[in-house]
């Protein structure tokens, strides 16, 4: 998971295709989108825009949908065809508007309404270009090290990463909690690639997932004749990692018997495979992991408290879904780019009310239901821009959707929030005094929905942009 707050490496300057018939309106958007960083070409008719592509390739392209001969639909359909991984902005008066919606189920990124504010072209711009070039970061390491398989810019992860990075160079024994799916073993995995054991073995076991009588001999291994039907000797997991790392996920169902057996192989450093008489030496880091509650555990007598101080030399809380919902258009276009190239298809991303709409959703299997939804979304696309109908097919959440008072309560104060945020630039400061609240209970309602007024922010905070 990357932890860089999306800085880049110097790149060139992503090129623009803006077609428009209005000449002032054009001028308008191109000082603004070339104020902005951008290269711009600009030109007045669909007819034009497709001549400029034949020798300009652009990495974006904004068009009005009303335009004299082909229209923008007819231009969009006419760069599908030939470019189907180029975004497409629709810029649409309000009778068009029913003409951009259907667009956007076609593979348009988005559209926008005139008049529109200019910070909010720029914040499409950029999310379209994410869609089309995903961003490469300055911390090379979260692409090529130890945490390589972990996606993420949120606060709360990256300071779980921090913690891990810090434990991983010590062989303590760590124990990982959180809900499951939120990704336990991919941390127990950068840990140990982070560590000095990471040229040794990373072996994983589920000890919810083994019948107890299968479990010992799994973990600790047997000798020829230990039981019936045990015609070999067997190696367990404990010598397969020697020298390395074994993951026990799921511990907290670990049957209390066997905690007896694996808390003497944590304080002897050693295991005797079942049936044998002699104890042999292991090296080996135990990282452990569970979704249950441990110290309510204990108090039932259901865990050992023993073994779990053990265990629990430094806990690491991952944190759910929905409390890194930063982190969802991140994830959603990871997801999309890997299993696209599994489908064989050609997808270059989410259209932006459908990134939208996964951000909002409820998410209690975690990362791994996300997974599971973009996967279906992936198997069943037509189109290079996955459209938001597909998205709410996958998520299972019904057109005319019927929320109870609590619920609708607070999509409405994280959406008024995030709306005061965009419109701020992030200033918590200006926004409470927007919201009328003063900035420690603004604060709180920020934390209490997961935002992170830094993500809003941008590189130009210098004025605030009039409307087009």
């Amino acid at each position: 998971m990357n932890l860089a707050t999306c800085a880049t490496f110097p790149t060139i300057e992503p090129r623009l295709l803006v077609v428009d018939d209005d000449p002032d309106l054009l001028r308008l958007l191109s000082i603004r989108l070339r104020a902005s960083g951008y290269q711009v070409d600009a030109v007045e008719s669909a007819e034009s825009a497709l001549a400029h592509m034949a020798v300009v390739t652009p990495d974006l392209v904004i068009s009005d949908v009303r335009l004299p001969g082909r229209d923008g639909l007819a231009l969009f359909d006419e760069i599908r065809t030939t470019h189907p991984g180029l975004p497409v902005i629709l810029l649409t008066a309000h009778g068009s508007i029913p003409d951009a919606v259907e667009a956007t189920a076609r593979g348009v990124f988005d559209y926008l309404t005139k008049p529109f504010d200019s910070r909010v072209l720029l914040d499409k711009v950029g999310r379209a270009l994410e869609v089309a070039s995903p961003v490469v970061t300055a911390d090379a390491e979260a692409h090529a090290g130890w945490r390589a398989e972990i996606v993420s810019r949120s606060a709360r992860m990256a300071e779980v990463l921090e913690e891990a990075r810090l434990v991983a160079a010590s062989d303590a024994s760590v124990l990982i909690r959180g809900a499951s799916g939120v990704g336990k073993e991919l941390l127990a995995r950068a840990i140990h690639r982070a560590s000095a054991r990471a040229r040794a073995p990373f072996v994983a076991i589920n000890c919810g997932a083994i019948p107890e009588q299968l479990l010992e001999s799994e973990l600790f291994g047997h000798v020829k004749g230990a039981f019936t039907g045990a015609s070999s000797a067997h190696e367990g997991l404990f010598q397969s990692a020697e020298g390395g790392t074994l993951f026990l996920d799921e511990i907290g169902d670990m049957p209390l018997p066997l905690q007896v057996k694996l808390l003497r192989v944590l304080q002897e450093r050693a295991v005797r495979p079942v049936g044998a008489v002699r104890a042999k030496p292991v090296d080996v880091r135990i990282i452990s992991a569970t979704h249950r509650d441990l110290e309510a555990a204990m108090h039932a007598s259901q865990f050992r408290e023993d073994l779990y101080y053990r265990l629990n030399v430094v806990r690491l809380s991952l944190p759910s879904l929905e409390e890194r919902r930063e982190d969802i258009p991140l994830l959603a276009r990871h997801f999309i780019h890997s299993l696209a190239q599994k489908y064989g298809k050609s997808i270059h991303g989410f259209a932006s009310d459908a990134l939208e709409m996964l951000t909002a959703a409820h998410w209690p299997g975690n990362v791994r239901q996300l997974f599971n939804v973009v996967e279906q979304v992936c198997a069943l696309t037509t189109t290079p821009i996955v459209p938001a109908a597909l998205v709410q097919r996958a998520l299972r959440v019904p057109s005319d959707e019927i929320l109870t008072y609590a619920e609708a309560k607070q999509r409405f104060e994280r959406n008024y929030l995030v709306h005061l945020l965009k419109l701020t630039g992030g200033n918590v400061t200006d926004a409470s005094r927007l919201a009328d609240r003063n900035r420690t209970e603004f604060y709180r309602l920020l934390q209490r929905h997961s935002l992170t007024p830094a993500l809003f922010r941008h590189e130009d905070q210098q004025s605030t942009v009039a409307d087009l």
